[in-house]
C-alpha cells in the first residue's frame, strides 16, 4: 500500500505524511460544511503597508518625543495626518539579512528559522485572516508584485511557511472585487465545491481513523498534516459561500494598468473600496522592486539609489521617491477618515501600519525600523521613541499582539515578542 496520500484542491498540493509505524489508505465519505455572514459596519480592521528598502530615518525621525515634534522632509507629506496616526522608533525583530530578512517585517521571524515554530512565520495578517477571515468574501488582500529584488511580493507568509502570491495590478483587483463569474462558472465552481468537499472529508475520515492506530511521534505529524487540512477545509468553505452570491457593483469603470509609481494610488483606492464594501477587512500592500523612479524623473534605479553613500544627488533623489510613497499613505489614511462606518469612520474602525523591514537600505540593516501607526481607534499625534536594546527592548511584534487583540484575537504572543504593547 502507498505511504503517501496525495490531494490537489484549491491550489494546495497536501500529501499524508511518511508514518513508519502505519501503512496509510484512504476511505470514502461525505461531509457537511456550514455557513454565516459577517458583521460587517463597525467590525474591526487592518491594513500593512511595507516597502522593500526602506526609508532614509535620518530625514523620517525627529529628535522631539511627545507631542510637540518636529515636521522632518519624509513627515511634511502626511503632516495634516499627524493627529491620526502615531510615529515610532526603535521598533524592530532583532534580526539579521538585509534583504533576506525584509520579508519579517509583519512576522518578526526569519523564514529560514521558522521550520520548529508552531506558527512558523506566519506574518500578522495571515494570523487575523486565520481567526476572523471567515467573516468575509476575501479573508485577505495581498497586493504587490511579482518582479524586483526577491522575485516578487515577499509581505505575507502563512503559518506553513508559504508565501501568499499578491495581486499585481489595478485591473486584477478591480476583477477581484467587482467582476462576478458567469452563471455557467458559478455552476461549474458549485459541482467542483461539492467533489472536494468530498475528498476533503474523505480525507480527515482517513487521518482521524490513523490517529488511533500510530505512536506518538507519527501522531504529531499526522497533526500537523490534520491542520493544513483543515486550512484547505477553511478555504473551501469560504469559496462554496460566496460562489453564487454577487460581488459589490463598482463604483467605476475596470482601470488600466499602467506603472507601480502611477498605480499606486489606484492600489490604496480599491483597498479602501475592499474595507468599505466588507469584502475583506485585512489587507496588505508592498511597494516593491517594480517599482521604478524613472516615473518620478529619476535616472537611477531604486536599489542603485540605495546604496546612496551618503551622496547628496542619490540621497535627494530617495528622499523624492519616498515622499512620493509617504504622500499616499496620508491620502489613503484621509480617504477612510471621510468613509462613514456606522456611527464612525472607517479609518476608526481600521488600524492601519506603515513602514518596512529594512531599517536603512544604505547599510541594509534590519533594525530601527520606520514604524507609522494610524487609525484602528488608538490615542494619536505622538512621536513615541522606544527601547531598542538591552533587557528593556521593546520588539515591533509587541504591537502587533495589541494589535491581534483590539481586532478580537485572544493571544498573549505573537513572533517574537515578549508582552503586549503599552
Amino acid at each position: 500500500m502507498n505511504r503517501r496520500f496525495f490531494l490537489q484542491s484549491l491550489g494546495a498540493s497536501l500529501a499524508l505524511p511518511g508514518l513508519p509505524s502505519l501503512m496509510a489508505k484512504t476511505v470514502g465519505g461525505n461531509s457537511a460544511i456550514g455557513a454565516g455572514k459577517g458583521a460587517g459596519m463597525g467590525a474591526r480592521r487592518f491594513v500593512a503597508v511595507g516597502n522593500l528598502l526602506g526609508y532614509q530615518t535620518k530625514q523620517l525621525f525627529p529628535t522631539t518625543v511627545g507631542k510637540n515634534y518636529e515636521k522632518t522632509a519624509l513627515l511634511e507629506p502626511i503632516w495634516d495626518n499627524r493627529s491620526q496616526m502615531t510615529v515610532f522608533r526603535g521598533l524592530d525583530h532583532g534580526v539579521k539579512g538585509g534583504h533576506f530578512a525584509v520579508h519579517s517585517f509583519l512576522s518578526g521571524v526569519l523564514n529560514s528559522e521558522a521550520q520548529n515554530r508552531a506558527d512558523g512565520n506566519v506574518t500578522i495578517d495571515q494570523y487575523l485572516a486565520d481567526a476572523v477571515g471567515f467573516e468575509t468574501r476575501f479573508p485577505s488582500l495581498t497586493v504587490g508584485s511579482e518582479g524586483g529584488i526577491h522575485g516578487g511580493c515577499q509581505i505575507a507568509w502563512t503559518k506553513s511557511g508559504v508565501r501568499v502570491p499578491p495581486v499585481t495590478n489595478p485591473a486584477e483587483l478591480f476583477d477581484k472585487l467587482f467582476t462576478s463569474d458567469s452563471k455557467e462558472r458559478q455552476a461549474r465552481r458549485v459541482q467542483e465545491n461539492k467533489v472536494q468537499a468530498s475528498i476533503l472529508d474523505s480525507v480527515l475520515d482517513e487521518a482521524n481513523r490513523l490517529s488511533k492506530m500510530v505512536n506518538y511521534e507519527d501522531k504529531s505529524k499526522l497533526d500537523e498534516y490534520l491542520t493544513s487540512v483543515r486550512d484547505v477545509e477553511k478555504r473551501l468553505e469560504l469559496r462554496e459561500r460566496w460562489t453564487t452570491q454577487p460581488k459589490p457593483k463598482a463604483p467605476f469603470e475596470k482601470p488600466a494598468n499602467h506603472n507601480a509609481v502611477e498605480d499606486l494610488p489606484l492600489l490604496y483606492e480599491l483597498i479602501a473600496l475592499a474595507l468599505q464594501t466588507d469584502s475583506t477587512r485585512i489587507a496588505t500592500l508592498e511597494i516593491g522592486g517594480d517599482f521604478m523612479p524613472q516615473h518620478l524623473g529619476i535616472k537611477k534605479d531604486w536599489h542603485g539609489l540605495s546604496h546612496h553613500g551618503n551622496d547628496p544627488e542619490s540621497v535627494a533623489s530617495l528622499i523624492t521617491l519616498e515622499k512620493y510613497q509617504i504622500e499616499h499613505f496620508g491620502k489613503f489614511i484621509t480617504r477612510l477618515s471621510k468613509i462613514s462606518d456606522g456611527e464612525r469612520s472607517l479609518l476608526d474602525s481600521t488600524t492601519a501600519i506603515f513602514g518596512s523591514g529594512m531599517g536603512d537600505g544604505n547599510s541594509h540593516k534590519n533594525s530601527d525600523l520606520p514604524i507609522i501607526l494610524a487609525g484602528g481607534g488608538y490615542k494619536h499625534g505622538e512621536f513615541r521613541q522606544v527601547a531598542n536594546q538591552g533587557i528593556n527592548k521593546v520588539p515591533l511584534c509587541n504591537l502587533f499582539v495589541d494589535i491581534a487583540q483590539k481586532m478580537g484575537v485572544e493571544t498573549d504572543s505573537f513572533g517574537s515578542s515578549t508582552g503586549r504593547f503599552a
